[in-house]
């Protein structure tokens, strides 16, 4: 079964976590997803990213899913 945009934002959050967070601040972040569905992946790793603090959060994607 496949999950619904809103079942996928669901199913992210607070999955992702920080293990060293002060490294984190002011650099510019390059994240990579091999296939972009509805974004609640890349989005929720981006605001992990900007919560502690990065300067900047740049998304990049091989395919999307249509």
């Amino acid at each position: 079964m496949e999950l619904t945009g809103d079942e996928r934002i669901v199913n992210v959050a607070g999955a992702f976590a920080l293990q060293r967070p002060l490294e984190i601040e002011t650099k510019h972040i390059v994240l990579i997803d091999d296939v972009f569905t509805t974004g609640a992946t890349m989005n929720e790793c981006a605001a992990v990213l900007k919560s502690v603090g990065a300067a900047q959060v740049t998304a990049f994607t091989l395919a999307r899913a249509l």
